[in-house]
């Protein structure tokens, strides 16, 4: 059975991304789990925010956590609120290999995999990131953590994640983007017992085509329209 995971939990007129509110709304809608974004502050808190930088204030690498408005949750905050409304949750770690938010020491992965490793999710949690070094620092902390490698073209599957770089990770799963996506990706990753979790999609019929290949799932910025085109299969 493929999943919804509410990408940034669910918007709507008063209702921001990436904040407590969106989780519960992604919930509300439907949602088998949401997939928010971590980001470190100055001072050493993580956050949850999608950009580099909050509009009108600055870089979240370079603000203390009261500079940061009240509307942007802690990591912890999030994942409590994810977990009271029986959410999954997909953390996706940010790591920029240059400019200003570059972290070369990977201290918001480390930190995470921390707070992640000790979290209680009853429907499960799963850390990803795109950076391999990120995945690396994260592993480290935890044998245990489920970590997954988020994908994008150029990519070759399966032979980019058979590399032993990356099979030293003992990842849980892989989440290409959609245009990566057909039946040999998904074959392939479930042959080496990954999950397949796809990113950003929000048209049903294409919703639909991936569930019949097997993906376990979408990730999705319309729960509502997500949940019909499942329900229609």
């Amino acid at each position: 059975m493929t999943s919804i995971y509410a990408h940034r939990g669910s918007t709507g007129p008063s209702i921001r991304e990436n904040t407590i509110a969106a989780f519960q709304r992604a919930a509300e809608l439907g949602a088998d789990g949401v997939e928010l974004d971590v980001r470190r502050t100055a001072d050493g808190v993580l956050v949850v925010h999608h950009d580099q930088e909050v509009g009108g204030v600055g870089l979240v690498s370079r603000c203390n956590r009261r500079a940061l408005p009240a509307w942007v949750p802690s990591l912890e905050e999030s994942i409590a609120a994810c977990a009271d409304a029986g959410l999954a949750v997909n953390v996706e770690v940010k790591s920029e290999d240059h400019g200003p938010s570059y972290d070369p020491a990977e201290r918001c992965a480390t930190d995470a995999a921390i707070v992640c490793a000790g979290a209680a999710v009853k429907d499960g949690l799963v850390v990803s990131s795109f950076s391999l070094s990120a995945l690396v620092a994260m592993r480290k902390v935890s044998a245990r953590l489920a970590l997954a490698w988020l994908v994008e073209p150029p990519f070759t599957a399966p032979k980019a994640w058979r590399r032993d770089a990356v099979g030293a990770l003992s990842l849980q799963a892989v989440h290409p983007c959609d245009a990566l996506v057909g039946l040999g990706l998904v074959a392939h990753a479930h042959q080496d017992n990954l999950a397949v979790r796809v990113w950003t999609v929000d048209d049903p019929i294409r919703i639909a085509e991936l569930a019949r290949l097997g993906v376990d799932a979408v990730i999705t910025n319309d729960v509502a329209v997500a949940r019909r085109a499942l329900a229609g299969l």
